[in-house]
């Protein structure tokens, strides 16, 4: 009944339906399975892309030639690049989306993606032989053969759903667990725990009072995620989302729910996410707080259903429709349906490779919650990885592995199998030391190329990449040979509060001075204007950049110079641990479980020491 398949990718949440997109791109005959073909691309839980970190790592997926930032750009309904107040590496874009249109588009994408085939049915086991992957097994009894496996399963390994006393099997409110999967692997050797998350109450729009809230409009400017030119709203299209705040009161109303609440009786033993804990959780931690922060977000253009964000829970409903009602705003709210918790099993991911294959079988690769992460962002970037390494495996060739220096992408693996993680991990810019070098705006000078090299990332792209590095290096060129003259320039530095010139000076040092732009030096100065007048704002903006922070990045690619030098010495596969009797214990027991590729990963294990390192470069003759 079904043919043999290149890269067979199992669940269609964001991590599988990149890994398919990515591997099928690449040319392999891909076969796409999800347990319900109505819930491709799933935002679970909150309509919204991008953020802190997060944003970044659309853009990199984007510049990579993946589709998340075309799909969220064609169904954004509100756009804001946060941090605008601070420097360039931490701006952060971050769009609202209409939940269905998102959900479509990225259907819509993959059924438009030649060599993506479909099949609607649970997978309940993996064809493993001597130690190598080569299929699966339905819950309908068939047996699909293919060269890789990629394991997307999200929350539905095992998934049990739990509100106030209620508890009941699901990987999804409505949907039901996947099983099966975990057992195989346990037995196998693989080592599996429990992590848990939540989602907050849907409530009905229409009995919302948005004069008692703050609204919060989107951007006056969309630059969107996509590099690609991708037809977005206009500015004055967007959806506002709006601000108000819990009470004391409301807290007495949810402690009053404690003694039924999952998490606090013991019912729940998955660890929750640290950086988005519910609304009880934030209560109890944060006693001292009189009032939490809630965002009221639209859910999409057509409908009246809102998500709001800060209140995640797993309290019994009537505990939840009581507190919410004592929020301002909420008074008369409806709900849709009632906050929930969700405990999964997840795979350490200390167990994996840098290509995101499993150490223990072959050509089975797993991305996304499986490995213990939370967030569409964080599930999406590695089922491209996942997708792409698979591709590269069954063509045996060498894998993409992105360096910490290269993307937040390469970040995110490396804590992973490195660190591995025993809560949901969040990608945030304080994890990656080189913030200053992997910033949004440069996601396809930094990646677009290596991307094309592979062939995925198109034709189209890598000439748009090409085309914006070159208007970049000519822009700074000019502004370096372009003199402004005092008369020209002072009633413009005095209207900017920037002490005028005494004599001619190089555009380059005007534009380094504080609080000048090269936008409006562009819009006030008519040399200038001439000079840069056939450049798109996204170069003069990438120049200004370049131009500004060039002492603060130069530092950076210093540094990442001085760690190279430990990433080039490469550990043996087959050195011995056990017998470097002056290693601690603990660092013989990480890297022989481990097996560290390099002197810079084994330096990154969590728990190994400056000194243990310097005992094996010693042993390596160093």
């Amino acid at each position: 009944m079904f043919p043999s398949y290149d890269v067979i990718v199992v669940g269609a949440g964001h991590a599988g339906c990149e890994a398919a997109a990515a591997a099928a791109n690449m040319g392999s005959k891909v076969l796409l399975v999800t347990m319900n073909m109505q819930t491709i691309a799933q935002m679970s839980c909150n309509p919204a892309m991008g953020g802190i970190a997060k944003g970044q790592i659309v853009r990199e997926i984007d510049a990579l030639g993946g589709y998340s930032g075309i799909v969220t750009d064609q169904s954004m309904i509100q756009f804001r690049m946060l941090n605008r107040s601070k420097g360039p590496a931490m701006w952060s874009p971050r769009t609202q989306n209409d939940r269905m249109l998102f959900a479509a588009k990225w259907r819509e994408a993959l059924e438009n993606t030649p060599n993506v085939d479909f099949y609607q049915d649970m997978v309940k086991g993996l064809l493993i032989k001597n130690g190598v992957c080569h299929g699966v097994i339905t819950g309908l009894g068939h047996e699909i053969q293919a060269k890789a496996v990629v394991l997307t399963n999200g929350t539905f390994l095992n998934g049990v759903i739990h509100i106030g006393d209620k508890q009941f099997g699901g990987g999804r409110v409505a949907e039901k667990a996947a099983t099966g999967i975990t057992e195989q692997l346990v037995s196998l050797g693989f080592e599996s725990d429990r992590l848990k998350t939540g989602t907050p109450p849907r409530i009905d729009g229409r009995s919302l009072d948005y004069s008692k809230m703050e609204e919060q409009k989107g951007d006056e400017e969309i630059t969107g995620f996509s590099y690609m030119d991708v037809e977005k709203i206009k500015p004055e299209q967007q959806r506002s989302c709006f601000i108000t705040y819990t009470s004391e009161q409301v807290h007495e109303i949810l402690r009053t729910g404690f003694d039924r609440s999952p998490m606090f009786q013991g019912r729940i033993q998955g660890v929750g996410p640290r950086y988005c804990p519910s609304i009880e959780d934030k209560i109890n931690r944060f006693a001292e707080r009189e009032r939490h922060q809630l965002f009221v977000e639209p859910e999409g253009w057509n409908t009246v259903e809102i998500y709001v964000n800060g209140f995640s829970t797993s309290l019994p409903e009537d505990v939840q429709q009581k507190a919410l009602r004592l929020v301002p705003g909420f008074e008369n709210a409806r709900m849709f349906r009632p906050g929930y918790a969700i405990e999964y099993d997840y795979f350490p991911p200390t167990q994996l490779q840098f290509s995101l294959e499993t150490k223990q079988v072959s050509n089975l690769f797993f991305a996304g919650q499986i490995n213990g992460t939370t967030g569409y962002e964080e599930a999406a970037c590695q089922g491209l990885m996942a997708g792409i390494n698979a591709h590269l495996k069954v063509r045996e060739q060498e894998p993409l592995v992105l360096k910490r220096s290269e993307a937040y992408i390469g970040v995110l693996i490396d804590d992973l199998i490195n660190k591995g993680t025993d809560e949901p991990y969040r990608m945030f810019t304080s994890r990656a030391e080189f913030r200053t070098l992997l910033r949004q705006d440069n996601a396809d000078l930094r990646l677009t190329e290596r991307s094309y090299r592979l062939g995925l990332a198109s034709e189209e792209r890598m000439g748009k990449t090409a085309e914006k590095l070159g208007g970049v290096e000519t822009v700074k060129t000019i502004l370096k040979e372009l003199s402004l003259e005092p008369e020209e320039t002072n009633a413009w530095l005095e209207a900017n509060g920037s002490a005028p010139l005494t004599q001619k000076q190089r555009a380059h040092q005007v534009l380094l001075r504080p609080g000048l732009d090269i936008m409006s030096m562009k819009n006030n100065l008519p040399k200038v204007a001439n000079a840069l007048s056939k450049y798109s704002r996204e170069v003069l903006e990438q120049v200004e950049i370049q131009v500004k922070y060039d002492v603060y990045i130069e530092k950076e690619n210093e540094l990442v110079k001085k760690m190279s030098q430990l990433e080039d010495l490469v550990i043996p596969e087959t050195f011995d641990y056990t017998k470097l009797v002056s290693l601690s214990n603990e660092a013989r027991q990480k890297f022989t479980r481990i097996k560290p590729r390099t002197l810079g990963q084994a330096s990154r294990i969590s728990g190994v020491n400056p000194s243990d390192v310097q005992i094996l470069m010693v042993y390596m003759g160093r």
